[in-house]
C-alpha cells in the first residue's frame, strides 16, 4: 500500500491517532514492535495558530518513528488552512486531517465527526489544505452521523475527488460513539468501489494480528489500523509471543519514557491509562487490590515497587 510516495508494503497495520494515548513514547514502541505507520494526537487547528505550547508539543516527531502522521482537526476553513501549513513545517511524512472524532467538546462544536454534518465544509476544508502544502493528505471518518445517514460511500468518492492520498474509514457513526459493533460491510463497500482508486484503511474493533488478517482477506481493505485495542499493548503489532515478564519489562520501559519526557507526576499520570487497559495482569489472583493500588501511586519508585511485586507473584 502506497500514501503517495510512502510504501507501507503489503497488508500494513497502523496505530490510530489517540488523544492522550499516542505520544512519542508510545509511538516509538509501537513502532519498534511493527506498526507501519503511527499518529500523533490530535492537533487542534485553533490551538496551533494561537502558538499554545501544549499543542506545539504534539508536534514533536522523531525520525525513529517514521513515517509518522500528524493529524489535524478544526472546523474553520482559513485555521485549517494556516495550521496545515504549521504542520508541514514541523517534517512528518502525511497531514492527516480528523472528520472522525465523535467526543462532544470537539464534534459538538462542528469539528472532528461534526463535519459529517456540513460534508460542504469538510471538502471545501479539505480541497484547500490539499491545494496549500506538498504533503500527502489524508482524512479518517465514520460512516454517518447517524443511521440515517450512513454518507460514507458517497463521501469517499468526493474526497477522493478533493485530492486526498488515502482514507482511513472507522465502522461505526458518531451517534455510537464506542458503543456497538464496528460495521465493517459499508467499508468493504467503499474499497469495491471501482470508482476508488486512493487506499481504503478500515478501524474498528481489531484486537489482534489475526483479526486484522481476517479483515484484509474479507473485505479488501489495503491497510487496518488499530485504536483502542493498543493501550497497554505496544506489542499488539507483533506476531512474536512474549512472556509476562518481558511485557511488563516494556510497560515499565513506558513509564520511564513519559517520566523522562514530561516529569514524574505527569509521567505517570500519562501512564496510567496503559496500566488501567493491559491484559497483562489479568492472571494475578485477587488483583483488584494491586490495581487500585497501582493506580493511585504518586511517585515513580511506589509504582516501580507494584508493579515488580506483581512480577514476582508470577515468577
Amino acid at each position: 500500500m502506497k500514501i503517495g510516495p510512502i510504501d507501507l508494503g503489503e497488508r500494513p497495520v497502523l496505530l490510530a491517532p489517540m488523544e492522550d494515548v499516542t505520544d512519542i513514547g508510545f509511538r516509538k514502541l509501537c513502532k519498534r514492535f511493527g506498526a507501519a505507520m503511527v499518529y500523533t494526537e490530535f492537533v487542534s487547528a485553533e490551538a496551533l495558530i494561537r502558538d499554545v505550547s501544549s499543542t506545539v508539543r504534539k508536534l514533536t516527531i522523531s525520525d525513529d518513528e517514521r513515517p509518522v502522521g500528524i493529524q489535524l482537526y478544526g472546523r474553520d476553513v482559513d485555521a485549517m488552512v494556516e495550521a496545515a501549513r504549521i504542520v508541514e513545517a514541523a517534517g512528518p511524512d502525511i497531514i492527516d486531517l480528523n472528520f472522525g472524532c465523535p467526543v462532544k467538546k470537539v464534534a459538538g462544536k462542528g469539528a472532528g465527526a461534526g463535519m459529517l454534518q456540513n460534508v460542504p465544509k469538510m471538502l471545501e476544508i479539505t480541497t484547500k489544505i490539499v491545494q496549500a502544502v506538498k504533503l500527502p493528505v489524508t482524512v479518517k471518518t465514520r460512516l454517518g452521523w447517524n443511521h440515517e445517514q450512513l454518507i460514507i460511500t458517497t463521501l469517499a468518492e468526493q474526497l477522493q475527488d478533493c485530492g486526498i492520498q488515502a482514507l482511513t474509514i472507522h465502522g461505526r457513526t458518531r451517534s455510537q460513539m464506542y458503543t456497538g459493533e464496528a460495521d465493517w460491510t459499508l467499508i468493504g463497500d467503499v474499497k469495491s468501489n471501482p470508482r476508488i482508486h486512493i487506499p481504503i484503511i478500515g478501524n474498528g474493533d481489531i484486537h489482534s494480528l489475526d483479526e486484522a488478517d481476517a479483515a484484509f482477506q474479507r473485505y479488501g481493505v489495503d491497510g487496518v489500523m488499530i485504536g483502542r485495542a493498543t493501550f497497554g499493548c505496544p506489542w499488539i503489532f507483533s506476531r512474536e509471543q512474549l512472556t509476562f515478564s518481558q511485557k511488563l519489562d516494556i510497560l515499565e520501559e513506558q513509564l520511564r519514557i513519559n517520566v523522562q519526557r514530561i516529569d514524574e507526576k505527569r509521567g505517570i499520570l500519562h501512564t496510567r491509562r496503559h496500566l488501567a487497559a493491559t491484559p497483562i495482569f489479568k492472571s494475578i489472583p485477587n488483583f483488584r487490590s494491586t490495581r487500585i493500588a497501582m493506580l493511585r501511586a504518586e511517585t515513580m519508585e511506589e509504582l516501580m515497587q507494584i508493579l515488580e511485586n506483581c512480577r514476582r507473584q508470577l515468577a
